[in-house]
């Protein structure tokens, strides 16, 4: 297998979803969403607002610039609308590891297919295409729906970070860190699709 050695724009798409790059474009929608449910003011979050979208944006950009991100926005297929967001990031080519984070979905698409079906693409594309030997997720220590999101996945909880970084409040956050191995992926990806089929039952 030939080993991928930086990221690509690519569109990654499933029966409810398709990923597309992430562009400045989606700014305006991306704070609407979160405006809707008022989701930026979630305090463990990084859900960003009208005031933080410039630099939310910016950073984004600047990852995927310097190769170690590729952001994504999340649309639906069956009516265009952009419902979320998420990016691999903290890439290590070298190691062939990946972390799947800064997801985010609007209120309406929480306990939905949406992130069974976008974890089944970026799991599968890092393992069957970056040839991954493991991907990491990785949330607040307070974001406990984040926690139990990424476990439901198959996930295995390497350990806890604490003080790990430095919140722009001034708050010292503790990192949960979770992992998948490359040795997992394939009984991980048979759960993703049989929880894939489920929505789709429940949506005929």
């Amino acid at each position: 297998m030939s080993v991928q050695l930086a990221f690509s724009d690519i569109e990654l798409s499933a029966n409810t979803v398709t990923l597309v790059p992430l562009q400045k474009s989606h700014a305006d929608e991306l704070v609407a969403l979160a405006a809707a449910h008022n989701m930026s003011s979630i305090w463990f979050s990084q859900v960003p607002s009208k005031d933080t979208i410039v630099d939310y944006m910016s950073v984004a950009m600047e990852q995927k610039n310097t190769g170690s991100a590729l952001p994504f926005a999340v649309i639906e297929n069956k009516t265009g609308k952009l419902v979320g967001t998420t990016r691999y990031c903290h890439a290590d080519f070298t190691h062939r590891r990946f972390e799947i984070g800064y997801t985010w979905y609007g209120e309406a698409y929480q306990r939905t297919a949406v992130n069974t079906e976008c974890k089944l693409l970026l799991l599968g594309y890092a393992f069957e295409n970056l040839n991954a030997i493991a991907v990491e997720f990785r949330t607040h220590w307070h974001n406990h729906k984040s926690r139990a999101a990424i476990a439901r996945l198959g996930a295995k909880q390497d350990g806890v970070l604490r003080n790990h970084s430095i919140h722009p409040s001034g708050e010292l956050r503790d990192t949960v860190v979770f992992s998948i191995i490359s040795s997992e992926w394939p009984v991980v990806k048979k759960s993703l699709i049989y929880k894939q089929q489920q929505y789709r039952q429940i949506d005929s």
